[in-house]
């Protein structure tokens, strides 16, 4: 790898995970790779830019297929800043020369990209019908080695099944040990209607929120088993604090969906905000089982918490024990502790706390109240009745990939 990946760059990575990453990139040979996707461009006689939208399904299908089975696949997002810090244009035919400088900018150990030709049916123009040519290549970056290029053609109307085809390929090329059988892989992918699809990706691909908005809805109404519009949708509606409505949209992400557990995060984080503490409860204990990540816990401890639920002390604990230089964890097992009269214990946390961040107020206070063996009196300590500290961060990539390092036998 020529760099830590992008994702634990990020200031959220920090704590024991950040040092497990370390001592894994130091401990195991054959390192998982990050993946670049390029948005696929238009290779036809006469290209178009309204059919750009295919170009960037293609990628992104690529994306969720490699990302569903752990490969780190580079958002979608950090690709198109790529493209503008070097000049470059999206969607238009670009050098071999470019795409190692692109590669060399994601930090990505390979890079999928390629082309589509659309050819319209006879006395159609250029409408939906049609045959469609896909051509990708992965060009891996250590070893400057370009792999066959590898076709996929059929029906525009078949675009679904094409990119689920071409996708299984790229993933038994980048990552074969984790490609499972064609079958399997197909039985979980449901085909989209191509309108929905198109609606999808011209809401992605748009900058302007409202216009985004409106296309997801669209391709929400025309495929309803669509679960990717209904995610960015649940997204939209969670930053505006619409927490009722971004509950509404997120319940509809299935388990299939290479959303799904994201979507059930932030549906935790939702119905948490809108006081619903048993759904959130729910939200949360669908994730931790398969991705046990001390963010899951910590809020999975707070739903509980508001519950007044015992086991609200040990989630919290194991989100602690999990990253102990977090303050936020330390908080909320010590506050937990506090409310529970259990004040030796819960002092050795708010002075953790305080250890961490000096000018934390709150926990100075409370540890101050344990020191008295004075706990809550909730008609008159309003303010101190509702103080656990939620994380908003959803590392799942980088779980998926630290677990991918260490081996079969990791937790």
């Amino acid at each position: 790898m020529q760099l830590v990946s992008r994702a634990f760059r990020t200031p959220r990575y920090t704590g024991s995970m950040r040092v497990a990453w370390l001592f894994a990139i130091a401990a195991v040979p054959g390192l998982a790779d990050s993946l670049g996707v390029l948005p696929f461009w238009n290779s036809g006689a006469n290209p178009q830019s309204n059919l750009d939208w295919i170009g960037e399904s293609v990628a992104e299908s690529i994306r969720d297929a490699v990302g569903s089975r752990g490969v780190v696949a580079i958002e979608r997002e950090d690709t198109q800043d790529a493209f503008h810090r070097l000049g470059l244009r999206e969607h238009t035919a670009i050098s071999e020369g470019s795409i190692l400088k692109l590669g060399e900018e994601l930090d990505a150990e390979q890079i999928v990209y390629g082309t589509f030709e659309f050819t319209p049916s006879a006395g159609t123009g250029t409408g939906a019908h049609g045959s469609l040519k896909i051509a990708a290549k992965i060009l891996d970056l250590k070893r400057l080695k370009l792999s066959p290029e590898f076709v996929e053609t059929g029906a525009v109307e078949d675009l679904a099944t094409l990119q689920a085809h071409l996708a299984w390929r790229a993933l038994a090329i980048v990552a074969p040990k984790l490609a499972p059988p064609e079958s399997e892989f197909r039985s979980v992918r449901s085909a989209v209607r191509l309108d929905a699809e198109e609606s999808y990706m011209r809401g992605l691909m748009l900058r302007v929120p409202q216009q985004k908005e409106t296309l997801f809805m669209q391709a929400a109404r025309l495929d309803p088993r669509f679960g990717h519009p209904c995610y960015q949708l649940g997204r939209i509606q969670y930053q505006r604090k619409e927490y009722r409505q971004a509950a509404a949209w997120l319940a509809k992400v299935g388990p299939e969906d290479f959303h799904y557990r994201e979507a059930e995060f932030l549906l935790g984080l939702s119905l948490y905000q809108a006081d619903d503490f048993g759904g959130a409860q729910k939200a949360f204990q669908a994730i931790v089982a398969t991705v046990p990540l001390n963010e899951v816990f910590n809020d999975l401890g707070a739903a509980e918490d508001r519950k007044n639920l015992p086991q609200a002390v040990e989630d919290f604990r194991k989100a602690a024990d999990g990253d102990p230089s977090d303050a936020d964890y330390q908080f909320n097992l010590g506050y937990a502790l506090f409310k529970r009269g259990d004040f030796a214990g819960a002092a050795e946390h708010f002075r953790a706390v305080m250890t961490l961040k000096p000018d934390d107020s709150i926990a100075g206070l409370l540890a101050a109240r344990c020191a008295k063996k004075q706990g809550l009196t909730p008609s008159v300590d309003m303010r101190l009745t509702t103080l656990d500290r939620l994380k908003t961060d959803y590392p799942e990539r980088a779980y998926w990939q630290l677990k991918n390092m260490l081996g079969p036998k990791a937790p």
